[in-house]
């Protein structure tokens, strides 16, 4: 009796490609809280009020349809313009003149609130370290070489991007393959690891391997830890 062919194994791994918020990176709410307070000091606001106008007005940006929203930016240039909107619409929330926010905007820009995954400069430097590349893609505003400036992660990647350069966002396909694309490699030899389910799937239709991430250690069969990235490469 004939022995039934070999199941195909993959190829072998030669870049690494993350999500950034809830994978690498993520929004400490306590940044939020220190800003309310700084905002309720400096115009005299109460800072309970602060804090709900600053997450009702970021909340309001996370609807792709809206008119002006992030979706729909293409460069750092777009976005500056539209942090200028998004300022003079906290300004209302918090009752103040526009010529006031700016100062806000610069105390507290976008890329603050963030923090890196305590383990993730660890594990991207091991990744480098075996020689392999590192790229992150989150569906994100331009700046994204900023957000991981300031958490510290910047010099371990090798390719950065932000889907809205790309025109189009997870779970697109198109934005796993111009990923691919522009850290040089072929889909079948890059591991993408995202927290959500649907780009993971998206992923493996691009052709990468792909595993999902969930760093709160509740989703059965996800990698509850970043170094568990690891395990894989």
């Amino acid at each position: 009796m004939s022995e039934p062919p070999a199941a195909p194994t993959a190829p072998p791994i030669r870049g690494v490609l993350f999500d950034r918020d809830e994978t690498i990176a993520y929004t400490d709410p306590g940044v939020y809280r220190e800003a309310a307070r700084w905002a309720a000091r400096h115009f005299g606001l109460e800072a309970a009020a602060v804090g709900a106008a600053l997450q009702a007005q970021w909340a309001a940006q996370e609807d792709p349809g809206q008119v002006g929203g992030w979706w729909g930016l293409r460069t750092e240039a777009d976005e500056a313009d539209y942090w200028e909107r998004y300022g003079a619409e906290l300004a209302g929330r918090f009752g103040v003149p526009v010529s006031e926010i700016g100062v806000m905007l610069t105390e507290w820009p976008y890329q603050r609130y963030m923090k890196a995954v305590p383990e993730a400069r660890a594990v991207l430097s091991e990744l480098r370290r075996r020689g392999l590349k590192v790229g992150v893609l989150s569906n994100t505003l331009p700046s994204i070489a900023a957000t991981l400036e300031a958490v510290n992660l910047a010099d371990l990647v090798d390719v950065a991007v932000a889907t809205c350069t790309l025109g189009v966002h997870k779970p697109q396909t198109a934005a796993f393959v111009q990923a691919a694309a522009l850290m040089e490699l072929p889909p079948a030899a890059i591991l993408f690891v995202d927290d959500k389910l649907e780009n993971v799937e998206a992923a493996r239709r691009a052709g990468m391997q792909a595993e999902l991430i969930d760093l709160g250690g509740r989703q059965p069969g996800a990698l509850h830890g970043l170094h568990a990235v690891l395990e894989r490469v």
